[in-house]
């Protein structure tokens, strides 16, 4: 599917059967998925912009390289938050923003309850985090927030997506960047992926 990168490493699709599992409770899916994120940002951070610098070693001079650009991540609350500690602890610098979208169930539309962003986003790198890629309702208001703040530099990183939540997403935001570990079948009638993992923020926080 073109714009969008399933990420097929071993270690990921271990972990994300683990994920699946409905036995698996929330402290180990809390550390699962931290280990899933970790190495999924590789896959997700492989095209960023770096330029050139010289450090001096213990030794002599070096040519090395640094990312061209900040980073700002925005985790989708809830459960975008299982999978930003492990992506901190690989890019330390980043700033990070919040974006709190609720998923009305009659409706399926998404509503915003919560926004704490950085300024001036044209000139960061933006790494939007979501679990799950259902209907793309929230991915694509999470969009419309970000392109509102000026950001012309988004990747969209998500844990299971559904076909449907990805045409949607495309019909709006037709060049932005998709990674995810799975394509699922299809959502069910209240708007869940099959066969998914069931909810992904009640099985992180136990509730």
């Amino acid at each position: 599917m073109k714009g969008v990168t399933v990420i097929t490493h071993p270690l990921v699709r271990h972990n994300l059967t683990r994920l699946r599992d409905k036995r698996t409770r929330p402290q180990e899916f809390r550390r699962v998925l931290s280990e899933v994120a970790a190495l999924m940002l590789y896959e997700a951070t492989r095209s960023l912009a770096v330029r050139g610098t010289r450090v001096q070693t213990p030794l002599a001079p070096a040519h090395g390289f640094k990312l061209s650009r900040e980073v700002v991540l925005v985790p989708v609350l809830r459960a975008g938050l299982g999978m930003l500690d492990s992506i901190l602890q690989l890019i330390p610098a980043a700033r990070v923003g919040f974006i709190g979208l609720k998923r009305e169930e009659t409706t399926l539309r998404a509503q915003f309850y919560h926004k704490s962003l950085p300024k001036d986003l044209q000139r960061f790198e933006v790494i939007l985090i979501d679990p799950m890629l259902a209907t793309g309702g929230s991915a694509v208001s999470a969009m419309d927030l970000l392109a509102e703040l000026d950001a012309r530099r988004v990747r969209l990183v998500n844990l299971v997506a559904a076909p449907e939540g990805i045409k949607h997403v495309r019909g709006h935001y037709p060049a932005l960047p998709i990674f995810t570990a799975a394509i699922d079948r299809k959502l069910n009638e209240r708007g869940y992926i099959l066969p998914g993992l069931g909810d992904a923020g009640d099985r992180l926080f136990g509730v």
